[in-house]
């Protein structure tokens, strides 16, 4: 079976090795459906983003529109559009983050990394993106870093955390 740790794990790979791999998930999860979620996070782990071609690719091999593949990945967040950066910064605006600083955070990052919220450096090494809360009230302000949690962070502290990744 093709698993998404199989996957997330192969070497490099051309375009077209990349599009055989997902027709193989897609025939593996027979073309149904209900397993078009799977389907697309397979997708997402095999090419790091889900631009038009692939969606496109997946809709003609299951036989759906592209609108309902489009409309499915577009609802859950955890799916993108758009190339990530090797590092997906995630500043938490939650209320506890938010009053205790989470804002200011945000406002540094995006001066450092020189990004918009949701947007990736030219490099592709920083992706910055927000959330409504990571349940790390109690450490407020919190962001992460590929899944990392940062506690207590101030703005004074952004240089210092970004520097220990490069």
């Amino acid at each position: 079976m093709i698993t998404k740790e199989k996957v997330c794990h192969v070497p490099a790979m051309t375009e077209e090795d990349k599009f055989k791999l997902l027709e193989d998930v897609i025939i593996e999860y027979e073309k149904k459906e209900s397993n078009l979620i799977q389907i697309l996070h397979m997708a997402q782990a095999i090419f790091g983003y889900l631009p038009p071609d692939v969606q496109s690719f997946i809709a003609d091999r299951m036989g759906l529109s592209v609108s309902k593949v489009n409309s499915v990945l577009t609802f859950y967040t955890f799916f993108t559009t758009k190339p990530k950066g090797k590092y997906s910064v995630s500043v938490c605006l939650g209320t506890a983050c938010y009053v205790r600083g989470g804002k200011e955070v945000l406002n540094k990052l995006k001066e450092v990394l020189g990004l918009e919220v949701g947007s990736t450096t030219e490099d592709r090494l920083f992706s910055l993106s927000v959330m409504r809360c990571i349940g790390s009230c109690g450490l407020a302000p919190a962001m992460t870093i590929n899944g990392k949690v940062y506690k207590q962070v101030t703005p004074s502290k952004i240089q210092r955390i970004l520097g220990m990744l490069k």
